[in-house]
């Protein structure tokens, strides 16, 4: 057995405590009275600092999709959590493709896609998905050419470059459209989407719109085979190769042409007006439908007359199920969605999206209203 052996002082205090727990208690002859003997024990005074009420019990909301719009979703979702501490929202751009597929599979809360879901992927979904229009942006056609700038293409043009069928950037159908313009004779690269893209969907549907050879050859959609080109992973993986690869053209959304320095066409549109890629164009395009949206918001605005219309412009949509399996998620989401479409369309102008149109803020307001939780409306009393 181990001896433990003390020390001579913690011996002398070994005995204090004994004495002062009883065994040295005897008083003498001459001593006071003893003090009587406490009845119960003794209250002690609180230090504890008063009840605060407790917080809002912490929602966090998962969403991934499209890349077209990630800059001002992040935005949204950053200057939301700072009037809304206790709702965190995640979202991951993925592409149009994977939002779509994690809706339906229902391990997101919401998608986000740039192409509006066909009616055969909205009949897998086990409910009913909601499409919620929440901006405005453009696909632009974006090109690395030292010393060029203020470049026009036509839609034949663009679609001869993805075609394969215009290979040099000195080709007289680029050279007669940019009189002034020194074009070098170097081949021409292009960059696409090798993802499941919304992106691309914009701008196949534009080309199949405007040529038949298009149409014929390739047709449209989220993932189309492309007959030339590299492929990168979202607009930023498209937007790093321009950047990094002189003589390349490809498509990416505007706002990340605009963060990354790219040089971008003006675009002959349908009344034969070249138009760049701005604001004033993405809303004259939305314009052409703001009075006519079809009651489920799925539209296509490619191409859109007008002589201001910029012709590959777009809505961007969050997918949601108008039946909620969760209330208090439900309810967050559809409180965030309702400042979006109204507070929070004062951000995209910053980051390169234009508005909802004042009569299309109206019908969103409709859908959201119409989101339920077990049969109980979500946004009741608005």
């Amino acid at each position: 057995m181990r001896t433990i052996v003390l020390p001579a002082s913690a011996l002398a205090v070994l005995m204090l405590g004994t004495c002062m727990l009883g065994s040295c208690s005897s008083q003498s002859s001459g001593g006071a009275n003893p003090e009587p003997e406490a009845k119960g024990p003794v209250p002690v005074p609180s230090t504890a600092a008063p009840e605060e009420p407790a917080a809002p019990s912490a929602i966090e909301l998962q969403g991934a999709g499209a890349t077209f719009p990630f800059p001002l979703y992040s935005k949204w979702m950053s200057e939301y959590q700072k009037l809304h501490e206790n709702v965190r929202i995640n979202y991951q751009s993925i592409g149009s493709g994977g939002g779509i597929r994690q809706i339906t599979e229902r391990t997101v809360d919401f998608g986000a896609t740039d192409a509006p879901m066909k009616e055969e992927e909205l009949q897998k979904a086990p409910g009913k998905l909601i499409h919620i229009p929440t901006t405005l942006g453009a696909v632009v056609i974006a090109y690395n050419l030292e010393g060029v700038t203020g470049l026009k293409l036509s839609p034949e043009v663009i679609a001869g470059i993805f075609l394969g069928e215009i290979k040099q950037w000195n080709d007289g159908k680029i050279v007669k459209l940019n009189a002034g313009v020194k074009l070098p004779a170097e081949p021409i690269a292009v960059a696409y989407r090798s993802d499941g893209s919304g992106t691309t969907s914009v701008l196949t549907e534009y080309l199949a719109k405007v040529s038949p050879a298009w149409k014929d050859k390739v047709g449209a959609g989220k993932s189309v085979k492309f007959p030339v080109g590299m492929g990168a992973k979202g607009n930023e993986g498209v937007a790093g190769q321009l950047k990094i690869t002189p003589g390349t053209v490809g498509y990416v959304e505007l706002a990340y042409a605009k963060q990354t320095g790219l040089a971008f066409a003006a675009i002959k549109n349908s009344t034969g007006s070249f138009v760049e890629p701005a604001l004033a164009g993405i809303s004259a395009a939305a314009a052409s439908v703001a009075t006519s949206m079809p009651e489920d918001m799925r539209v296509s605005i490619v191409d859109a007359p007008g002589d201001a219309a910029y012709p590959i412009s777009a809505f961007t949509y969050i997918l949601v199920y108008e039946e909620q399996a969760d209330a208090a998620k439900g309810k967050a989401l559809a409180q965030f969605l309702w400042w979006a479409v109204h507070e929070g369309q004062t951000f995209g102008a910053d980051l390169h999206y234009a508005p909802l149109p004042a009569e299309l803020v109206t019908k969103v307001e409709g859908k959201l209203k119409a989101l339920k939780a077990g049969g109980q409306v979500l946004l009741a009393g608005l």
